[in-house]
């Protein structure tokens, strides 16, 4: 779940002694940004530019989006949305021909504010059509290598933790995390939501009455498994349960798994990364079960993009992945704080 407590800053971002305390993370962060538009560029990507006004801003049950209304010329009002991710445009350029795509979008997810979690940020997707999960895992890797070297950055570091970029990245699949750092046998545990929670409570972990199955499994990952990873290397968390991946295509021979994948160092999330789902009557059938949660936990829903579910008949099998470039940023340069590296700040009610 997001962090709620935003981080108080001892003064506004323009003052000028804070600025200069900033300014070489913001100048790290120029370089980085460079440099990933040139690994692209040798990879034969194409950099899109996706709206961030969206009539979805995707269907993920604890992913809170910023409203605002359109008004057309004739008046009337429609309900639009600022992206939480520029997924859903970006697979309609997919299905419209284009095989090898990438951008930097300013995405915004509301209900989000911390040390790690800002509610306007920079996001890096790509996406490879044809191309199997595997091979958007290397590039993973090869793409946080290549940001390290434009900063000559050998580890990535946060709160004392650190992972040597230079080192082979773990390959761990989330039953084999939960073992080893929960003591749980998620395998055989899967969908059966008092088992888990009896699980969850032997490890120590607290669980509610109206606690569903997913969210025992994520107060787990982010209590007992996430701390533990992407140190001293980085880890590939993989082939994740089938109910938490709603945007990804089942394991060949396993389906109760899922082509899923996340990339953590120094215990921090910095990617998240599917074989893209294809299938539009089972997407549909999952964003309608996202939303159905959503209503249940918080009374509202988003609607559906039928014209991103139209085009997913159109799309080639393709992987794809996310990756928060500010994170990245502060893990390189030790930038203890995500403003720190924003070159502009969002201010809130409750700090700068």
């Amino acid at each position: 779940m997001p962090e709620t407590k935003p981080h108080p800053s001892p003064s506004p971002f323009w003052k000028r002694d804070r600025h200069a305390d900033r300014r070489p993370f913001l100048m790290a962060r120029n370089r980085v940004v460079s440099a990933i538009r040139s690994w692209f560029g040798a990879q034969g990507f194409v950099e899109v530019d996706p709206p961030a006004l969206q009539v979805s801003p995707g269907n993920e049950a604890h992913l809170h989006a910023f409203r605002t209304d359109w008004l057309a010329p004739g008046g009337e009002k429609r309900a639009r949305y600022l992206h939480t991710s520029p997924e859903f445009a970006m697979k309609k350029l997919l299905a419209a021909g284009e095989e090898r795509i990438f951008a930097l979008s300013h995405v915004f997810r509301n209900r989000e504010a911390g040390d790690l979690h800002a509610p306007e940020f920079t996001m890096l997707e790509w996406y490879r059509a044809g191309t199997p999960y595997e091979a958007i895992m290397a590039d993973t890797v090869a793409l946080v290598r290549t940001a390290a070297g434009a900063v000559r950055a050998e580890a990535l570091r946060f709160r004392g933790r650190s992972a040597d970029v230079s080192a082979e990245a773990e390959r761990l699949p989330v039953v084999d995390a939960f073992r080893r750092h929960a003591g749980i046998d998620l395998a055989g545990l899967l969908g059966d939501r008092d088992g888990l929670a009896q699980a969850a409570g032997a490890a120590g972990i607290r669980t509610a009455a109206d606690d569903t199955w997913s969210d025992i499994f994520s107060r787990i990952l982010s209590e007992k498994v996430e701390p533990a990873l992407g140190t001293p290397h980085m880890t590939l968390l993989t082939d994740y349960p089938a109910a938490e991946a709603a945007l990804a295509r089942p394991k060949p021979g396993d389906p109760r798994f899922a082509e899923r994948f996340e990339l953590y160092a120094a215990g921090v999330e910095l990617a998240n990364g599917f074989g893209e789902l294809t299938d539009a009557g089972e997407q549909r059938r999952r964003f309608m079960g996202e939303m159905d949660e959503k209503m249940r936990v918080y009374g509202e829903r988003y609607p559906v993009d039928e014209d991103f579910l139209a085009a997913l008949s159109d799309m080639p099998p393709a992987s794809g992945v996310a990756l928060g470039l500010d994170r990245l940023v502060m893990l390189l340069t030790g930038a203890p704080r995500i403003d720190m590296v924003q070159w502009v700040p969002v201010d809130t009610e409750l700090g700068r």
